[in-house]
């Protein structure tokens, strides 16, 4: 008599942020993207947005200045998410890149969050073993100060304009986000943005990439 393998739960998505930073020049839309070093056990060797996960301080960290209240709505699902997501990726994204939004006062980073917007939410597949529930959040470069430097967990951080995003290796979610950008920020006027039921949400099933909006899960 054969035995069968008891099938594995998948594991819970931790809540993480990333953050499209981006600089309208003459000839084209440019974000700011990193190489994941090799060594990562999560993405190694493919370039992707500042971010990470979201720290429990994240939800406590005072901000320079608040969300915009209609992002704050989008953001706000789990309740109360909004402002440590929000918090998350300003942070994440002044530890990798040096880059700051807001300012630092002794050592400690005061985000402003007024300025940040609501684009897109992914979750990892339910097979991954690491596995995260991600918003991506966009800014306009001039809302940021300080040079380019970091941690070091991004290599080769650098401006690509989104006509050459193709020619780095990338996933299907950044691919995606980067549509996303293309569509939003580079050929929609601000006033025409998303509203909180047209945010998109890439996931997958049955293991195909599968996109909804954000309020139908």
């Amino acid at each position: 008599m054969t035995s069968r393998t008891p099938k594995l739960r998948p594991v819970t998505p931790r809540h993480a942020a990333s953050l499209v930073i981006y600089e309208q020049r003459a000839d084209d839309l440019y974000v700011l993207m990193g190489r994941r070093a090799k060594t990562h056990r999560f993405l190694p060797n493919v370039y992707v947005f500042p971010g990470g996960r979201v720290d429990p301080a994240d939800a406590t960290t005072t901000p320079l200045a608040p969300l915009n209240p209609d992002i704050e709505k989008m953001l706000s699902h789990p309740a109360g998410m909004a402002h440590a997501v929000a918090t998350a990726a300003v942070r994440e994204t002044h530890e990798e890149t040096g880059l700051v939004i807001g300012d630092v006062h002794n050592d400690r980073l005061r985000p402003d969050l007024s300025n940040l917007d609501f684009i897109a939410r992914a979750i990892t597949p339910p097979v991954s073993p690491i596995r995260f529930n991600t918003r991506f959040l966009s800014i306009d470069a001039r809302h940021t100060s300080g040079t380019l430097g970091g941690s070091g967990e991004l290599v080769d951080l650098r401006w690509i304009p989104l006509s050459a995003v193709h020619e780095v290796p990338l996933i299907d979610v950044t691919e995606f986000v980067l549509e996303e950008i293309n569509r939003t920020i580079k050929n929609v006027a601000a006033e025409a943005r998303q509203s909180p039921e047209t945010v998109p949400l890439f996931s997958y099933y049955r293991g195909k990439p599968f996109i909804r909006n954000y309020g139908d899960d």
